[in-house]
């Protein structure tokens, strides 16, 4: 009996000892690698609390297996993680959370630079911002950023002008340069189309407002940079989603990640259709995407990005005001009746390599290459359409001082070839009734080759410990040949052209008043080269009178830290000056030309505000502000006659303001936004405007781990809680023909329902 209670004991001795062990590790920055100190870990079962050293160091005694930790620090993204006993002694990343912004490295920059002293207006959108609104649609992600505006005519129909530049165009997005993981998504004549990517894969968005061609060539109004998720961590990883949302919206998608070593993969799949909210709405893409890493072990890195989109998209198109009003789920008539829509297979491909030749000098050089094969049925002929680029973006970084001085030095050079093949046919879908588009006698067969070299370089130096100052200067030469196949005789309109070289400097200052407050200045110029279609005359040849559209961007602003780095503001005012004005004067049924037919004045005010307020450690707080005002008008602009000078720029709204409050506990968080748009101005004669409206917006998110393998997420939202009618986007400049009300507008979403739920299991 007495070797039993032995026994007895030692059983329950050694169970205690099982169940009551010690655990330690350390915390790190994500991206600077840098160990944390003063970061919270608490066990989340026995609520026990420890705080890192300067090394990172934690540990716990008289815990259990498995163990539920959860880490918070402010600036950075609250974690929780589950750990077994072999992982004793791991290393954890935290990520800064970029809604703190004052600590944000800007990458899009030619030399990278804190947000906070970066003398231009730069936003940020991290990937959780791309999770306050529905998965559907990117691009409305931009309506919330300050001196943007996003015309959602449909899930495939958006245009982007950033301050009022591009806001004149009329069914796509051009005068602004777009990167994805440093590739150019704009094409060599300027067009760009963003609906394609989905912020499933994506990490942040970097949007640069105003003329910044020092830094990326020809882009008037700004730039878009979009960066793909970045794994560091070693993990084997598949997760699934699926979303469903009103209009019968379904969205589903695989991600699977493989990170060891120094290698990184991850590829991505996602399919959304939707039956749409309009007539001839419906919408069918998929899209696969593969990036990948690898270091070497001199720490120079190749990096690949892979991207394929198989699209066919309905085109409604828009409606008159009548039509608008009463009957907005109905398609234009011509659109409806001949089933337009557009379809287009793309490819996007770039390889990158990264090399440290020192510790002061770096090149980093991409090659790429960019392939479209599309087809669109129009109600006034059918576009068949082929186009292939090739292109290289090769940058030097070197810092040394000048003087005393540190300086870093930046240059560099980006070429685009590109080849393009179009043809036209007749559209007899009048002449076969209920059989929507049928394809008929060939019109045109063009080949049109284009092409642009982009020089450029930058110097930054910190004249004082508060005072930097930076220069740079982008030199660009444009050209377009084409080819008529179609005209052999005396109408053949084959012809090549090149536009004058353009030399853009830009000049800046920032300026540190006070500890984490930054004043700057800038003065930038920018320029568009119109595209090919802009150039064309009505008889079809190249209007070689079209002159390079150019602005000047003069710049004041302030960006601080408050409250202990709890709140971000930033304010900025700023004056665009556009000469040799592009515009796009209607001659047909949706159809324009191009013409220089004047001066533009773009004056305006910016405000961004971000305040986090951490109420314990499982509950905080967080409030955004964001607004802009806007003063844009014609300077001189005198068309067939007509004289609009001090008229306002139609298709940008006067105004734009976006509270946003949310808050996180514990595996929960939600947000419920407020959008604001003034009138917008509907034609260049301010005969008309659309009326101001609100949009009111709520999602919520769960987000937790089941066990240390798996982790589940759900999601659940309404756009336009109010289902206010409204218009989400206009067409400059609409004409009636035929004794028909001219086709303004472009119907927004009512009321909208959606859900998702995703799994992620780490192998």
């Amino acid at each position: 009996m007495k070797k039993l209670h032995l026994v007895l004991a030692f059983l329950l001795f050694s169970s205690a000892i099982v169940s009551s062990q010690n655990f330690s590790a350390k915390v790190k920055d994500s991206e600077s690698g840098e160990f944390l100190n003063d970061v919270t870990v608490t066990a989340v079962r026995s609520e026990k609390i420890q705080v890192t050293d300067t090394n990172g160091n934690f540990s716990f005694d008289g815990i259990s297996f498995p163990l539920k930790l959860k880490f918070s620090f402010i600036g950075y993204k609250t974690s929780t993680e589950i750990f077994s006993a072999s992982e004793e002694g791991k290393i954890i990343e935290l990520q800064r959370d970029i809604d703190g912004l004052s600590e944000v490295v800007l990458r899009s920059s030619n030399i990278p630079q804190k947000l906070l002293k970066e003398s231009a207006a730069v936003s940020v959108l991290s990937a959780e911002d791309l999770k306050r609104v529905d998965d559907f649609n990117l691009v409305q992600n931009l309506n919330y950023v300050p001196g943007v505006f996003v015309s959602q005519g449909a899930l495939n129909t958006n245009k982007i002008d950033i301050r009022g530049i591009g806001a004149r165009a009329q069914y796509s997005t051009n005068r602004i340069k777009a990167y994805i993981n440093g590739i150019p998504l704009t094409t060599a004549e300027g067009e760009l189309t963003l609906d394609d990517f989905d912020n499933s894969y994506l990490d942040r968005i970097e949007i640069y407002k105003g003329p910044v061609s020092s830094i990326f060539g020809a882009g008037l109004g700004g730039a878009i940079n979009l960066y793909t998720q970045r794994n560091r961590q070693d993990q084997r990883s598949v997760e699934t989603s699926f979303s469903y949302g009103s209009f019968n919206t379904m969205k589903t998608g695989v991600n699977v990640n493989y990170v060891e070593d120094s290698l990184d993969i991850s590829v991505n799949y996602n399919k959304l259709d939707s039956d749409g909210y309009r007539d001839n709405g419906a919408y069918d893409r998929n899209s696969f995407v593969v990036t990948a890493g690898l270091l070497n072990k001199k720490g120079n890195r190749w990096d690949l990005f892979y991207n394929y989109t198989n699209l066919k998209a309905f085109i409604p198109s828009s409606l008159n005001q009548d039509d608008f009003l009463n009957s907005p789920t109905k398609a234009a008539f011509t659109w409806g009746s001949a089933e337009g829509y557009e379809s287009y297979d793309k490819n996007i491909l770039g390889l990158a390599y990264t090399h440290n030749f020192s510790e002061n000098w770096k090149n980093q050089t991409t090659v790429f290459l960019n392939s479209r094969d599309g087809y669109e049925p129009r109600p006034f002929d059918i576009l068949d359409e082929d186009r292939n680029s090739i292109g290289l973006r090769t940058n030097f970084n070197h810092e040394t001082a000048i003087a005393s001085m540190p300086a870093k030095f930046s240059f560099g050079a980006e070429g685009m070839l590109e080849f393009y093949e179009v043809q036209t046919y007749q559209n007899l879908y009048q002449d076969f009734e209920n059989q929507g588009s049928v394809q008929g006698n060939n019109l045109s067969n063009n080949e049109q080759d284009r092409n642009y070299i982009n020089l450029f370089g930058q110097v930054q130096l910190e004249l004082t410990s508060k005072l930097t100052a930076d220069f740079g200067v982008n030199f660009n030469t444009t050209s377009y040949d084409l080819q008529d196949n179609f005209n052999q005789d005396s109408e053949d309109q084959s012809e090549n052209y090149s536009f004058d070289a353009v030399l853009s400097p830009r000049l800046g200052l920032s300026y540190e008043a006070f500890a984490g407050k930054h004043f700057y200045a800038s003065a930038s110029h920018g320029f568009s080269t119109p595209t090919v279609a802009q150039t064309l005359t009505p008889e079809g040849n190249i209007n070689t009178d079209l002159q390079t559209e150019t602005g000047w961007n003069y710049e004041i602003g302030f960006k601080g830290n408050w409250l202990e780095n709890r709140l971000y503001t930033e304010v900025n005012a700023y004056s665009i000056q556009i000469r040799d004005l592009l515009v796009a004067r209607r001659i047909d049924q949706d159809r324009y030309v191009g013409v220089n037919a004047g001066k533009s004045d773009h004056y305006g005010l910016e405000f961004t505000s971000v305040y986090q307020q951490p109420i314990s450690n499982d509950l905080s707080l967080n409030f955004m502000m964001n607004a802009n005002l806007t003063d844009y008008t014609f300077d001189k602009f005198v068309d067939l006659g007509e004289n609009y000078s001090g008229n306002e720029l139609p298709g940008v709204p006067e105004y734009m303001l976006t509270p946003t409050i949310g808050f996180d506990y514990k595996d929960f968080s939600a947000n419920i936004n407020y959008q604001m748009f003034g009138e917008i101005a509907l034609d260049d004669s301010n005969s008309g405007y659309t009326e101001a409206y609100e949009l009111l917006n709520f999602r919520m998110n769960y987000n937790t781990k089941l066990t240390s393998y798996l982790q589940a997420g759900a999601s659940l939202g309404i756009n336009n809680i109010t289902d206010e009618l409204y218009a989400s986007s206009i067409v400059t400049n609409a004409v009636g023909f035929g004794g028909s009300a001219p086709r303004y507008y472009y119907p927004g979403m009512p009321r909208n329902y959606y859900a998702g739920l995703n799994l992620k299991l780490s192998l």
